[in-house]
């Protein structure tokens, strides 16, 4: 698939950056990314994602616009208030980018509804805060064999990750797992909540920023991505660490 003329002008700096170029470009164009959650994460990722001209966006999210959300979710405007975020975005996306067709879905994602959303998509980024949720969406993605780009945030840090079971690595090994990370068994109530400790809004710029790249890196086959790592990001200090793990020998 070409880029138009228009396009051309819109992408220039894509389209001249080296290891880049309109090959990438143009696989940017043909690519199907789903974006769970409008929210913290979900709105740098999706503002990136629609920028960079991903040909089709799905949004799913059942969540209204509320006043707390302002201070972190970026695509969302006081005009916004009341409205389903999937919408918001959609609204967003088309002031922002007439070539990126972004579809809004005003759905909560379960075990129901997790897979007719996942399959035939390139790449997934959950942006949720809830555990049960994430545990749906990997499994889901793992069914599918679509990667998954998962991001989290809480008070002033945050983390990063891309699972890819399907996908093997340079030496053959099965690439991990979302339980190789993450144990079964964990509930929602084990993590904290964002309105009950915090959270700084630009360290969901950032995380959700990052989540992006991923995606971009994952539909145009640039760069390494983070399989097999979790990035973590201290805001307060300003540092990134990275932890590698792999895939565990026996099912959990």
């Amino acid at each position: 698939m070409s880029l138009s003329k228009a396009e051309v002008a819109r992408y220039a700096r894509h389209i001249v950056l080296k290891g880049f170029g309109a090959p990438a470009q143009q696989k940017l164009k043909c690519a199907r990314i789903l974006v769970i959650g409008a929210g913290g994460l979900g709105s740098p990722a999706i503002a990136y994602l629609a920028a960079a001209g991903v040909g089709q966006i799905s949004v799913v999210d059942d969540d209204g616009v509320s006043i707390s959300n302002l201070q972190r979710q970026i695509i969302h405007r006081m005009d916004d208030l009341g409205v389903n975020k999937a919408h918001s975005a959609q609204r967003f996306a088309r002031d922002l980018n007439p070539e990126t067709n972004l579809l809004a879905i005003a759905e909560r994602l379960d075990d129901a509804n997790c897979d007719t959303h996942v399959r035939g998509q390139d790449v997934v980024l959950d942006g949720t805060d809830r555990y049960r949720s994430r545990q749906i969406i990997a499994n889901a993605c793992a069914r599918a064999k679509v990667p998954l780009v998962s991001g989290a945030v809480n008070m002033f840090d945050g983390q990063l990750c891309v699972f890819a079971p399907h996908l093997v690595d340079a030496h053959g090994k099965p690439s991990p797992r979302f339980h190789d990370l993450y144990p079964t068994g964990m509930r929602d109530e084990d993590f904290p909540a964002c309105e009950a400790t915090g959270i700084l809004g630009a360290s969901t710029g950032v995380i959700g920023s990052l989540m992006a790249m991923e995606a971009i890196k994952l539909v145009t086959g640039v760069g390494e991505p983070l399989i097999g790592r979790l990035l973590m990001y201290d805001g307060r200090h300003a540092r990134f660490t990275e932890l590698e793990f792999s895939r565990m020998a026996e099912d959990r």
